[in-house]
């Protein structure tokens, strides 16, 4: 079902500060931004590896752009930090089916765009012990 851990989502205030953090201390790619006017946030892709055979790992850095966003009463509630785990599937709609289908909550039904023109879905947290989970397909 699962092919890879994609990215690990984490939500900061200021996401210029943040992608400079990671650049000069890890060393970190910055390789994609953009603004999700839908899901109301600005997020930075970092890669962490260097394949470019689509097996990349990614840092997901958010923040919101309004305060009404998912990632803002995040960010209000419980400030910055981890905010998911992402895996990746060659089908997100049939990975959901599937864990639905187990009793899992699935949070978007069917897939939403994600980042760099994915397609992805999230399970309920309490379904997960306390992890958001994201399901991605790029």
């Amino acid at each position: 079902m699962f092919t890879r851990l994609d990215h690990v989502g984490i939500v900061c205030a200021d996401l210029e500060k943040t992608i400079d953090f990671y650049l000069e201390t890890f060393g970190f790619e910055l390789c994609h931004t953009e603004v999700n006017e839908e899901q109301g946030h600005r997020e930075a892709m970092l890669r962490v590896n260097r394949t470019d055979d689509g097996g990349a790992t990614y840092l997901q850095l958010l923040t919101p752009t309004r305060p009404d966003s998912v990632v803002g009463r995040w960010l209000a509630t419980r400030g910055e930090g981890l905010h998911h785990v992402a895996f990746g599937t060659p089908d997100v709609a049939g990975a959901a089916g599937a864990l639905g289908g187990q009793g899992l909550r699935v949070l978007f039904d069917p897939p939403r765009r994600g980042s760099m023109g994915s397609r992805v879905t999230f399970l309920h947290p309490k379904d997960c012990h306390g992890v958001l989970t994201e399901i991605v397909t790029h």
